[in-house]
């Protein structure tokens, strides 16, 4: 869907509207640097603009957008990406204004999708994500002309727009479908093999979830990469807590501040693992500045998919690097129970299990867990 085999020089921009704290729109902004990296995008520059709203027009100001113009001619940019999500007028008049290329957060983080995604559900998800987004950018307007139907039809008919996008509907509602039946046979599998209490992964984006189960299961060797998005597909190892005690860990995508509607819809197969897990550990970067952000995003989103009922474990990832002293002094004064580890390093895995062990023991009906010998 997105053509990724060119390299992009890009000009970050963003809004700072009325509503927004400037702190937070720094954090968000310096990420979508980081989003952009990770998407094979070149970022050689960046615009803000402070206004009490958008143009409804440009999003931007008519100055700024000249200011934007000769910054990407000074640059030699082809691409400009904005923090903020654009309408489709925006985005069309803008790219005219400017002579570039212009996406919005949400084109970024797709175009991430769909390199990142490996097996068969994830890349059905990436497809029916863009094919929303691409649906949804289409303009449409009631003075399109119509094709009236035959004797005895009623109605104004269908558009050409109507008509043209028809193959994208259809092939929409055959992506909705295949991805019901993979839910349904995951549920399926699932409910028949269960033997163990299933513990999800769960959290914001580079968090450090992959190396947590890469730390819990030995030589289970997944994909591990200081990018934002490493993981898309759903992986489960058994993990052994103690003798004759294990559990079902899995680790799956990760969460973002502004993830998308449509994304979080696509990859409900995904994050539905979450929803049906015994136990969820949400696992944040404790060296991380503005932690407290992203621990808002990872229980907002868990509340959206509906996984807030179920039972969790708060988990301090990266508590080695010196910069995470305050942040993890801070978030146990309003978090006590708080697991501070270091999945790099294994301080605090020990403690860890043991949580697991105890929670599990409260919360979970499967505890009664078979021994070594016994498992088939």
């Amino acid at each position: 869907m997105f053509d990724t085999s060119i390299t992009e020089t890009a000009i970050l921009a963003q809004l700072i509207h009325a509503r927004m704290d400037p702190v937070e729109a720094a954090d968000s902004l310096q990420e979508l640097g980081r989003l952009a990296d990770t998407a094979g995008l070149q970022i050689c520059d960046q615009l803000t603009q402070n206004r009490p709203k958008p143009d409804g027009a440009t999003f931007l100001g008519k100055g700024k957008v000249q200011d934007l113009k000769n910054l990407i001619e000074e640059k030699g940019a082809n691409t400009v990406i904005f923090d903020n999500e654009l309408s489709v007028f925006q985005q069309f008049n803008l790219t005219k204004a400017l002579g570039a290329r212009v996406m919005d957060r949400t084109e970024v983080i797709l175009q991430i999708f769909a390199r990142r995604a490996h097996s068969a559900e994830a890349q059905t998800q990436v497809e029916l994500a863009q094919l929303q987004f691409l649906l949804a950018r289409i303009p449409t307007t009631a003075a399109q002309q119509r094709f009236k139907g035959g004797i005895g039809m009623k109605g104004p008919g269908e558009s050409r727009l109507q008509v043209r996008n028809a193959p994208m509907r259809k092939r929409i509602s055959e992506l909705k479908k295949k991805l019901t039946q993979i839910q349904k046979r995951n549920a399926s599998a699932t409910s028949s093999k269960r033997k163990w209490p299933v513990v999800s992964l769960a959290g914001y984006t580079n968090a450090g979830k992959s190396t947590l189960l890469n730390a819990l299961a030995p030589h289970t060797d997944a994909y591990v990469d200081d990018r934002l998005f490493a993981t898309l597909d759903t992986k489960t190892r058994l993990v052994w807590l103690k003798q004759n005690s294990q559990v079902l860990l899995t680790d799956t995508v990760g969460f973002i501040r502004n993830l998308p509607h449509n994304l979080i819809a696509s990859f409900k197969s995904t994050l539905d693992v979450a929803v049906q897990a015994d136990l969820l550990l949400i696992v944040v970067d404790a060296s991380y500045p503005h932690v407290n952000d992203h621990l808002k995003v990872c229980y907002d989103t868990i509340k959206e998919i509906g996984a807030s009922e179920v039972p969790s474990l708060l988990i301090l990832n990266k508590c080695d690097k010196s910069s995470s002293d305050t942040s993890v002094l801070h978030i146990t004064e309003k978090y006590p129970q708080a697991i501070p580890i270091s999945a790099k390093s294994g301080y605090g895995l020990n403690i860890l299990k043991q949580s697991i062990i105890q929670e599990l023991q409260k919360c979970c009906t499967l505890w009664q867990l078979p021994s070594a010998t016994s498992r088939t």
